[in-house]
């Protein structure tokens, strides 16, 4: 992995300090990053942001509020409903940004959907490591994670609880913060799916089906193309054909 970016911050909406890096230059697209993860190790570490950018691209990539480089605030008030799309609203509007791409992995893509739901108005968008159920029914995952977090060191070897705490001790996270993130996690109506209009990218490991049928979420949005890419969950970030794919759709 060539040197990550620096990272910049920025205050958000109620004054938590927040990271964000950028790679190249050209078109801006806007890329979130998954629990548990950050933007060096989701976007950076794999050559990702680096395919993306060679195809002319200004790849900007926030650390989500209790993740790498941004503030990890242990009060329950910084966990409101939506505070991570209110966070990318904040950034969105501290860079200016107007014709933008827009997309995320797993958390990031679920984070991508609020914004849209919200009112964002991207030209592309891309949800990778997200399926249906994802999206439109947040608890089940919600409750998975929050029995990761709150049963630390008592999970069976090479059980998926396992690996994710695994994954959490790479990226030295924080427990208390990351189960306030939880807090913030909203489903979208598949109503208000059916009406994303956004020319879209679904992309999913061939073994991912932590967040539902990738597939599925495809069928439901109006102007989707799924693609297929090796591993799972936690490996399909690994793969270069994870960069190639959206560096291909946004160039395309």
């Amino acid at each position: 992995m060539a040197q990550p970016p620096e990272p910049t911050f920025f205050e958000s909406f109620d004054g938590t300090r927040l990271a964000w890096r950028e790679l190249g230059e050209g078109r801006p697209v806007l890329l979130i990053h998954g629990y548990f993860s950050d933007a060096v190790t989701n976007w950076v570490r794999y050559g990702h942001a680096e395919a993306i950018a060679a195809r002319g691209f200004r790849v900007i990539m926030p650390d989500l509020r209790a993740h790498g480089a941004s503030d990890k605030p242990h009060d329950a008030a910084a966990y409101p409903p939506d505070a991570l799309a209110m966070d990318a609203e904040a950034l969105i509007d501290r860079l200016g940004l107007q014709d933008f791409d827009l997309g995320g992995y797993s958390l990031g893509a679920r984070t991508t959907a609020r914004l849209l739901a919200r009112g964002a108005n991207p030209r592309k968008v891309i949800f990778s490591g997200m399926g249906l159920d994802g999206l439109t029914s947040v608890n089940r995952r919600a409750g998975h994670f929050r029995n990761i977090l709150t049963n630390l060191g008592q999970h069976e070897r090479g059980s998926p609880e396992w690996m994710a705490e695994a994954f959490l001790k790479t990226t030295r996270g924080d427990p208390v913060a990351l189960l306030g993130i939880l807090d913030t996690f909203v489903s979208t109506p598949i109503e208000t799916l059916r009406g994303f209009a956004w020319p879209t990218l679904v992309v999913a490991g061939a073994e991912d089906f932590d967040n539902g049928s990738a597939p599925d979420l495809a069928a439901t949005l109006p102007h989707a193309s799924y693609v297929e890419v090796p591993g799972g969950h936690m490996s399909s970030v690994t793969k270069p054909e994870l960069g190639k794919a959206i560096a291909a759709f946004l160039a395309g």
